[in-house]
């Protein structure tokens, strides 16, 4: 047998300084791979910075006319357009006082009633856009494919064309001057878009447990009420957090069927404010908007994270 001969390693030669060609060759590689490195790091630091100022600059144009509301809020009524920045000189706390007793009734009042409505929407649009959403994806019926087409359609539709026609029909029930126009029409599935959320989201729930359901003998109410209702919990809070902000925004539906000041909603008291007769008081007028304002930010504020995982978990692309 031959034994295996090793080829010798190369002799390292040495450079000048007394150090090898290889181990040169390896230091100004390094070298090298730490400027690169530091190189990447400096344009990355500088494109993420110059992303950032862009953000801040943009944000703050888009919050500039909240804050100047603000300001203008605390300032006297005869300053608030002499003083467009953002300085305040003096407090006037007594916008917040003169706006909240301005007009017929307290503004509490019209924020009572601007709740009755909002609470209505909600629970109407929970429980029929859910139901209407079950039915749509767990039910099979002739003409299933046609009325969710059509029901998709609705939501181009704007509601200036059928405001008209839904007029007319609630003042001969003679509903007009009160809440049930504003309420009656969530109760039966009218918000297209919070029943195509739904149906996203209860297509995206595994149908084994509707079959386990089944074998157990509950039906399609039970199956509802037991099994997806209680996983629809983000699709739900969605649903609530943008009715709350559309609704307690709502001006045009409340100004075509609220003519009573006593029934008046704050958006329609927010513009009683406004007199094109006499002097209007804006420092009350950006006052109470503050106050306005206050509940739908808090909402939103709780309620972000609800937001976020219902629209991420729908399947909307």
């Amino acid at each position: 047998m031959t034994e295996l001969q090793t080829k010798p390693a190369p002799e390292k030669v040495p450079s000048a300084g007394g150090k090898t060609k290889g181990a040169s060759f390896k230091s100004g590689g390094r070298k090298r791979e730490s400027r690169g490195s530091l190189a990447f790091s400096r344009s990355a630091r500088i494109k993420a910075l110059a992303k950032h100022a862009v953000l801040i600059l943009t944000g703050g144009i888009m919050i500039y006319p909240l804050l100047w509301m603000v300001v203008s809020s605390l300032r006297p009524n005869d300053l608030i357009f002499r003083e467009p920045g953002l300085w305040l000189n003096s407090l006037e706390m007594g916008n917040y006082v003169d706006g909240w007793s301005a007009l017929t009734h307290p503004f509490g009042h019209y924020m009572l009633n601007s709740a009755v409505v909002v609470i209505g929407s909600i629970l109407g649009n929970l429980i029929s856009c859910s139901m209407a959403a079950y039915a749509f994806a767990r039910l099979q019926f002739s003409g299933k494919k046609l009325f969710f087409g059509v029901m998709l359609l609705t939501i181009m539709l704007p509601f200036h064309v059928i405001i008209v026609p839904q007029y007319i029909l609630f003042s001969q029930i003679g509903w007009v001057n009160t809440f049930w126009p504003l309420i009656v029409p969530k109760l039966l599935a009218t918000d297209a878009f919070f029943v195509f959320l739904m149906v996203q989201f209860i297509r995206g729930i595994p149908k084994e447990l509707d079959e386990a359901a089944r074998i157990d003998g509950a039906g399609h109410p039970r199956i509802f009420l037991r099994v997806i209702l209680p996983l629809m919990v983000p699709a739900l809070a969605t649903t609530t957090i943008f009715t709350f902000i559309w609704t307690w925004n709502d001006f045009f539906g409340a100004l075509i069927y609220l003519t009573d000041p006593e029934m008046f909603t704050v958006p329609v008291a927010l513009r009683a404010f406004v007199d094109s007769q006499s002097a209007t008081s804006w420092g009350s007028l950006f006052a109470m908007s503050i106050v306005s304002l206050l509940p739908v930010f808090l909402v939103f504020l709780f309620g972000q994270r609800f937001l976020i995982k219902g629209i991420a978990t729908t399947g909307i692309k």
